[in-house]
């Protein structure tokens, strides 16, 4: 939880003489199952979790839009017609898209200085983007005294990433970011936006962060590849069944009936991809049981198939949730996000939560670069803003 007082602290020295008059919070996000299926038109299952971003909002006269990054210790300003375009810094671009798509919908933005300070992990996989473009798009919407509904203030904030940041995102992360509920993880439709809040209720257990603190390059220009690798597949099974409009609609029997013309990389790519889809439902059956052992060993397969048929994972994921199944009262354990690097997540009994941080410590920090930072997280409301 942020220090309120540090906060303020911090907006006073940026910003001398102006008073704060709101404070957005806006959750990063963990995907629970369900990776790499969002532009193949699957379903997510995501939760907003309790670590933040914060941003403290003022009013200002003088037209203008002051935004100031603790990350980063920069402020950029600009006028509020014209956000301007893409540029350095780069942390910045999500600020103008946001401010540019708002534009676009008819909002008169009003002049406002913002202050962000962040505790999502950058680069871990947690969606530390999506939650700077949602806290900055209710803070202006505060500012200007208006608003804009939560599904349409995603899609918004999607295409300010798509344009001002060059990243072809998926919806999830704005989703989440916007419509979580606390004890609940999104069972998110990506392919009709609709949604279905699941109960994520963890009594006698917790749900731990495991951050690798890498994030490898690689991952910038394979991520392309896997999605032309699924759109060949798709082609492939198209010519005998040519009803087919993503590989949502395929079922494991047609893509194992396509095997034979299919290159055996892009029938990996397509397998991972199915399978996945299917897991993430079954995870939420067994989310709506109550099914822990169940929801884990769903976790254990997803991690399977994204390091050895996506082929996304690297070694230090591969080791923490070795690590972690080794563990009594370990449910489940699996990558999240991206990968190539960022996170892995643990479903553990708080009875295990101590003997899984002590062998982290033993068989993984030291073992790489890094140590892995970890802490427990749960299901947190999705953004919200608060009068000071």
């Amino acid at each position: 939880m942020v220090n309120a007082e540090e906060l303020a602290s911090r907006f006073q020295k940026v910003f001398p003489g102006e008073v704060a008059r709101w404070r957005v919070r806006a959750p990063g996000r963990v995907n629970l199952i369900g990776e790499h299926v969002d532009y193949n038109d699957g379903f997510v299952l995501p939760i907003a979790m309790t670590q933040a971003l914060w941003v403290l909002v003022a009013p200002r006269s003088d037209g203008d839009i002051a935004v100031h990054s603790t990350a980063f210790n920069q402020t950029v300003t600009f006028p509020t017609g014209e956000p301007g375009s893409p540029g350095e810094p780069f942390w910045a671009n999500y600020v103008r898209g946001v401010a540019a798509m708002l534009i676009r919908r008819g909002i008169r933005l009003q002049g406002a200085s913002l202050l962000i300070h962040s505790d999502v992990p950058v680069g871990g996989g947690v969606s530390s983007s999506a939650a700077l473009e949602t806290g900055v798009a209710r803070a202006l919407l505060t500012a200007a005294g208006q608003d804009v509904p939560p599904v349409e203030l995603a899609l918004l904030c999607r295409q300010a990433e798509h344009e001002y940041a060059h990243s072809p995102c998926g919806i999830m992360d704005q989703f989440i970011c916007g419509l979580g509920q606390a004890d609940h993880a999104l069972l998110l439709d990506c392919r009709t936006q609709q949604y279905e809040q699941i109960p994520f209720v963890l009594d006698d257990a917790v749900l731990m962060i495991m951050n690798t603190q890498v994030k490898h390059e690689l991952g910038s220009s394979e991520y392309p590849v896997r999605q032309r690798q699924c759109l060949e597949g798709l082609a492939t099974l198209q010519q005998k069944h040519p009803g087919l409009r993503s590989l949502r609609d395929v079922t494991p029997m047609m893509l194992k009936e396509a095997q034979p013309e299919m290159k055996p990389l892009v029938f990996d790519r397509c397998w991972h991809v199915v399978t996945e889809i299917e897991r993430t439902t079954k995870a939420a059956e067994a989310l709506r049981s109550n099914d822990l052992e169940e929801f884990g060993r769903l976790m254990v397969g997803s991690h399977q198939s994204l390091s050895q048929k996506y082929e996304v994972s690297c070694p230090e994921l591969d080791t923490l949730v070795e690590i972690a199944r080794s563990v009594p009262g370990v449910y489940g354990a699996r990558m999240t996000g991206g990968g190539f690097g960022g996170c892995a997540i643990a479903l553990v009994r708080k009875s295990a939560e101590n003997a899984l941080r002590a062998a982290i410590i033993d068989r993984y920090n030291g073992r790489y670069k890094r140590p892995a930072l970890v802490y427990t997280t749960k299901a947190e409301d999705g953004a919200r803003v608060e009068t000071l």
